[in-house]
């Protein structure tokens, strides 16, 4: 436990520097502002604590809470286009943590959540949240799931209302405080 608190104090410090910045998205400017550089900072102390936990995120819950926090983010919207698909999917597959998994295992959870959440949002969303909660039960691949999230809606550099939105929705199902994530 003693590594996760240690991430997660580097994680408040880097919130702590981006006061008076936090709240707003980056509005597609991105990394010249003191908001999107923080936003990109807090990603990539995310991904770097993702990977520092490989080895403690190899359980079923967390790959297919993961899955179901990855088809949100990118429907967050309420929908999907092709080209998203294909982008979400590549991020997935590169994603460092999620390679403990195979990938067809990945695409095909990946897949069912994203047909779900487009043919009804309110409904796949229902039930992406409740595949999202079964892994409350440990608080590191709860907090983990989150990141996955996070790390996966910041690729492009930009935090969407409905990104943020959806990944709050994820903490409350987990039991965790959006605030540790800046949300």
């Amino acid at each position: 436990m003693a590594l996760f608190d240690r991430l997660k104090d580097q994680a408040k410090n880097l919130q702590q520097q981006a006061q008076g910045g936090r709240g707003a998205t980056t509005g597609g400017h991105g990394q010249g502002s003191a908001r999107g550089g923080s936003r990109a900072q807090l990603v990539g102390v995310l991904k770097t604590q993702l990977g520092s936990l490989k080895a403690e995120l190899k359980s079923g819950a967390y790959r297919d809470a993961s899955m179901a926090m990855c088809a949100l983010v990118a429907a967050a919207d309420g929908q999907v286009d092709a080209a998203e698909m294909q982008q979400m999917e590549s991020l997935i597959l590169s994603n460092e943590v999620l390679q403990n998994f195979p990938p067809e295992q990945l695409r095909t959870r990946f897949h069912k959540h994203v047909d779900q959440l487009t043919r009804n949002f309110a409904q796949g969303k229902a039930e992406a949240l409740q595949e999202i909660a079964k892994a409350a039960k440990k608080p590191t691949e709860a907090r983990a799931v989150i990141q996955t999230g996070i790390v996966i809606a910041g690729a492009d550099g930009h935090f969407s209302q409905a990104e943020q939105s959806v990944l709050r929705e994820a903490c409350a199902a987990l039991g965790v405080p959006p605030a540790e994530f800046q949300l």
